[in-house]
């Protein structure tokens, strides 16, 4: 029948639900035969977040034993300090540490968001995976029997230093997870219970260290295992924040292809991913960022564990996205140091913090948890 005898009435009315539907949740932008996909609701949360935290960074800085106007943080912030004195206060005594803290954050949320997809479990993060636990042995090691409390190591454990010790304690834990969780293929529930056994182990070495220290040490060790951001300093802070920046990169490149393993293995291998090396690959910078984010600020609880869930739930996405992440873990731990360090009558270490920020999210969590296994 041609177009004449069919008659406007046989042509399709319009659909009001299909006029009603709601944009797509993926965009493809092509430039050339280049193809990028993008989230307009991750985008703008992503914007949010960003102005959040450079305002969070100047709050930050602006509150202290001596208060310094916002505008003018702001101001110094982005290279136009409206004096000498402004620019001194806040480029080299405040600023170190509030850029700690960021670097801190985002480190351990970029952790927690590989760790979580990778195991595709929620609650596998570097925490109780042990990492923080194995960093916390190696600096707390150094620390007591650099004193001179057990075994006479002085010497050797003044030359290794707090730092590198804290990282080696880090890296050596993740070794040992790896090694003794991934047999057979990387599970979840595998890899979280030999976690939790290293964690405990790491805590007991650390308790029996404190036990044997001398009491000053231990008690500045037990400062710094809760989490401190005193005393920071730009020699200690810029290399760890270039070295944080440069794995970041490395996690953008693998984090495509440790989405798709998220498919299956025998799906994410038809689509060309090397499963192994890539899991390989993302757990070894999720160890090296969270052993990195531990010697700068000491193990900060709950950041890696909750940062890269509230991510996702903000941008309504299935794995944890990493841009958001960076900035919700670099966000809670700002603001907790805010609560915790600058605005509590008796100054507390940033761990403190963290935990009460953290530990409502992780009982919400659990429950959810049972309600979907009943």
């Amino acid at each position: 029948m041609s177009a004449e005898t069919r008659g406007p009435s046989t042509a399709p009315a319009p659909d009001p639900v299909a006029s009603a539907r709601p944009e797509p949740l993926l965009h493809v932008v092509r430039i050339g035969p280049a193809s990028l996909l993008w989230r307009p609701r991750g985008l703008v949360i992503g914007l949010v977040l960003a102005a959040a935290t450079v305002a969070a960074m100047a709050l930050h800085v602006s509150l202290g034993g001596s208060s310094i106007d916002f505008v003018s943080v702001l101001r110094t912030m982005f290279g136009d300090a409206p004096d000498a004195r402004t620019e001194l206060a806040v480029v080299e005594f405040r600023l170190p540490r509030t850029v700690a803290a960021v670097v801190a954050g985002g480190a351990l949320a970029v952790a927690g968001a590989i760790t979580q997809t990778m195991a595709r479990n929620p609650l596998a993060s570097p925490d109780v995976l042990g990492v923080t636990s194995g960093a916390s042995l190696g600096a707390v090691g150094v620390l007591v029997l650099a004193g001179g409390g057990a075994g006479g190591l002085s010497g050797a454990a003044a030359l290794i230093g707090m730092p590198a010790a804290a990282f080696l304690g880090g890296v050596l834990a993740g070794a040992a997870v790896a090694l003794l969780g991934s047999r057979g293929g990387i599970d979840g529930y595998r890899i979280v219970l030999v976690g939790l056994g290293i964690s405990w182990l790491a805590t007991s070495l650390t308790t029996w260290l404190l036990t044997v220290g001398d009491v000053t040490n231990a008690a500045q060790a037990l400062t710094w295992m809760t989490g401190s951001l005193n005393a920071e300093e730009w020699a200690l802070v810029m290399p760890l924040a270039l070295a944080a920046g440069a794995l970041v990169v490395i996690v953008c490149l693998v984090a495509r292809p440790l989405g798709l393993t998220g498919f299956g293995d025998a799906t994410a291998v038809g689509l060309g991913v090397r499963v192994g090396a890539v899991r390989a690959a993302a757990f070894v910078t999720a160890v090296l960022l969270a052993s990195l984010a531990t010697v700068l600020a000491g193990p900060i609880g709950f950041v890696a564990l909750a940062s890269p869930q509230i991510a996702r739930l903000l941008a309504r996405s299935a794995t944890p996205p990493l841009a958001i992440s960076v900035f919700v873990g670099a966000l809670m731990v700002l603001l907790a140091d805010v609560l915790t360090g600058r605005l509590s009558p008796f100054p507390l270490p940033v761990g403190i913090g963290t935990a009460v920020l953290g530990v409502p999210y992780l009982i919400w969590l659990l429950v959810v948890s049972q309600r979907r296994t009943a």
